[in-house]
């Protein structure tokens, strides 16, 4: 197979955990053949210092032409003035939109080399499995918003929860269809007590749920009772569907059940076109640089491009697989060893990772 991926390496520690993925894709079309074309473009703050915009046209033409993207991660505290004309999170927002990317998939993964790495009991988390969902090009994050000044000199500000039918539609159908090659259980995530959004969320989804997937098992829970039920009993989830801000918050907090968010990759998917893939984790500003970045988390979002987006899934599987062995060795990055052992940087991890496949 030939094909052309498109780098986004972005800031912080991006440029030096998306490297080490790119090491690890060459080894594989090496390994099985394939022939894989690399094209580094610019996203988020290097974009705005450079071009002044957060997602340059270049970038959007070449991401379009592509069969699959991987980003590293955006933004960092020299880009946080909140006065500033634009922001490096703006590039990545208004990337899904040109490239429709509108479902979200987040796979929390316990594994049983790093259950001591989490602050939660191994038993709690032992055998966790749940694939999130989340919308997102709707939302608080992309509904009508702004600062309006009040006669009596006082600010009030707004953002706006939108969804259509539509937008609900095929994030819960995309779910479903994942959760009957799983478990058979979807848990869709609302708050429709309080909000109009989560009630059109829940009727629509009841409404797909019974006349579509009758054979699945389906549930609705509140949000603040996720965020509580993710922390006490992680194992009864399988698929978990919710809207942008509330998928952007649980799956934050679901990242402390494998140990570290630098072990949670996660991948941007539309009805068409090429996926985005990424790392969860954010640019970490305060470890560019030192060349102990962990880029396990980087090197697993590669394994789901080279799944989801190039249907190379013995190509994704053989990646996995090593990453496993590795940690089965042994080997810690920073975030994953306990206080005081060895570590390796990003680097020497991704050596083993080379080792294994």
């Amino acid at each position: 197979m030939k094909a052309k991926i498109v780098l986004l390496p972005g800031d912080g520690i991006g440029p030096e955990v998306t490297a080490q993925a790119v090491r690890v894709m060459e080894a594989v079309a090496r390994k099985f053949g394939h022939e894989f074309l690399f094209d580094s473009k610019r996203i988020g703050g290097i974009a705005i210092d450079e071009t002044g915009d957060p997602l340059p046209q270049e970038t959007i033409d070449a991401c379009k032409s592509s069969d699959a993207i991987l980003l590293g991660a955006v933004g960092g505290p020299k880009w946080d003035d909140p006065n500033a004309k634009t922001r490096p999170e703006a590039g990545l927002l208004r990337i899904r939109k040109e490239l429709g990317l509108f479902a979200n998939l987040r796979p929390i993964v316990t594994f049983d080399e790093l259950l001591d790495s989490s602050p939660l009991k191994r038993e709690i988390i032992e055998g966790t499995d749940i694939l999130f969902f989340r919308e997102l090009t709707g939302g608080l994050y992309f509904g009508p918003s702004g600062t309006e000044e009040l006669p009596d000199g006082q600010q009030r500000a707004y953002s706006t929860a939108v969804y259509t039918t539509n937008e609900v539609e095929r994030i819960v159908r995309m779910a479903a269809l994942a959760a009957r090659k799983r478990r058979g259980k979807l848990t869709m995530v609302d708050k429709a007590n309080v909000l109009e959004a989560s009630r059109l969320w829940r009727r629509i989804s009841a409404k797909i749920m019974k006349e579509e997937f009758p054979d699945l098992e389906y549930e609705v829970v509140l949000v603040d009772s996720m965020a509580m039920h993710l922390l006490s009993r992680p194992k009864s989830f399988d698929v978990v569907v919710t809207s942008n801000m509330f998928g952007d918050i649980l799956t934050d907090e679901a990242s402390m059940l494998p140990g570290s968010l630098g072990m949670l990759p996660s991948a941007s998917l539309g009805s068409d076109g090429p996926g985005l893939y990424e790392p969860i984790h954010g640019s970490a500003p305060d470890i560019a640089g030192k060349g102990i970045a962990n880029p396990l988390a980087t090197i697993l979002a590669a394994a789901m491009l080279l799944r989801h987006s190039l249907q190379l899934d013995a190509e994704a599987t053989a990646i996995e697989t090593a990453v496993k062995r590795v940690l089965a060795a042994g080997c810690r990055t920073a975030d994953l060893a306990p206080k005081g052992s060895a570590t390796l940087g990003t680097v020497a991890i991704t050596d083993k990772v080379l080792e294994q496949l």
